[in-house]
């Protein structure tokens, strides 16, 4: 079967990332997807993203629980746009993915099975540029990608890596609770543990080629790096943070080490601090 990749190139190719017309080009790339209806590997059935999805929905009830969405509909308008369009440069891009900022001083980043991706207003402070923002979320769609945490779930919970989430767990079956608890205290124990240290190095090096994919300068995930380097290690909103993620030297450290001078020639792609600044300003 044709790759989607190839399908929406000449879609994707056609504007840069900091095209005007977002909803025309998304709109556009969508419809393409749609018309092919599979992944990348033409692989992924149906039915099995609708289970990956009931499962992201219910991770990200438990995520939206601890902290509500933020009250600033262009933050959220723009982190949507930014995010769709990284979307459509991944090897998934026919998820219905969402993005969200959550409504916490807290900094960190998130996400679920299924498509769902979520940055706090707390690390969105801390951003200077769309290419920042474009490499956390960058990150977070790789997680997604490869299903980090559907199989940390499987892991926490002793379940086979081949296995069928939903024949294991009825979530559907709304009366049997003592599955239906199980799958969310192995949801719960993901999102206080974090992801092996592999997921999250994968993740980094996926996430720069990813940013890098729809137009943008790859070096945004590595400042946002040395920015939280840079911040007290006492400092409370770190506490998630650094609990459930390697050190930020040691991600630079990893990511310096596969990236090398690969993407240098790319490091002239924008970085829209004027846009960024404009969207989110000072949440």
């Amino acid at each position: 079967m044709k790759n989607i990749a190839c399908v929406i190139a000449g879609l994707l190719l056609s504007a840069p990332a900091w095209a005007a017309d977002w909803g025309g080009l998304f709109n556009k790339a969508q419809e393409a997807v749609s018309t092919y209806g599979s992944d990348a590997a033409g692989m992924v059935t149906e039915k099995s993203v609708d289970e990956e999805r009931d499962i992201g929905r219910q991770w990200a009830e438990t995520l939206l629980g601890a902290a509500p969405l933020w009250n600033n509909d262009r933050a959220q308008r723009y982190v949507n746009e930014v995010g769709l369009w990284l979307a459509l440069h991944s090897e998934r891009p026919q998820l219905a993915w969402r993005f969200g900022v959550l409504d916490s001083p807290n900094v960190n980043a998130f996400a679920t099975p299924g498509g769902y991706v979520f940055v706090t207003r707390g690390l969105l402070a801390r951003m200077r540029s769309e290419s920042e923002l474009a490499g956390v979320l960058a990150h977070e769609i790789a997680h997604v990608v490869q299903k980090h945490h559907l199989d940390a779930v499987r892991k926490a919970q002793g379940m086979s890596l081949g296995g069928k989430l939903l024949k294991q767990f009825a979530i559907k079956d709304k009366g049997n609770e003592q599955v239906n608890e199980r799958l969310l205290g192995g949801v719960k124990e993901v999102l206080n543990r974090g992801l092996d240290k592999g997921d999250e190095y994968e993740a980094d090096r996926m996430g720069v080629v990813i940013a890098a994919r729809a137009g943008y300068d790859p070096y945004g995930l590595p400042a946002v790096l040395q920015t939280l380097q840079a911040m007290s290690a006492q400092d409370s909103t770190l506490s998630l943070m650094f609990a459930t993620h390697p050190a930020p030297d040691a991600r630079l450290e990893a990511l310096d080490k596969s990236m090398g001078s690969a993407l240098d020639a790319y490091a002239a792609q924008p970085q829209l601090q004027a846009r960024f600044q404009k969207s989110v300003g000072r949440p």
